[in-house]
């Protein structure tokens, strides 16, 4: 890799980190964050619309998961501490 071409270099790192993403224990998790693998290849003007699918995947499994801690008639969201 060289200076000549710094874009290159950035995309060839990006894909590496996606390459290498360690597994989360969740595989709703697991699955969106595969879908960045998709990036590699498409002209940066693909990238938001794979950005945004991949961020709407991660935000239905954070709501399921907020959705599965919610006590019956509570607000949701975080619980104060002392009231756990």
């Amino acid at each position: 890799m060289t200076d000549e071409h710094p874009d290159e270099n950035q995309n060839h790192y990006a894909e590496r980190i996606v390459a290498e993403a360690p597994a989360t224990g969740d595989p709703r998790v697991d699955d969106a964050v595969a879908g960045l693998s998709r990036l590699a290849g498409r002209p940066a003007e693909e990238h938001i619309a794979v950005l945004e699918e991949v961020h709407g995947r991660l935000r239905d499994v954070l709501d399921d998961l907020d959705a599965e801690h919610t006590p019956a008639g509570g607000s949701g969201g975080v619980v104060p501490p002392g009231q756990q």
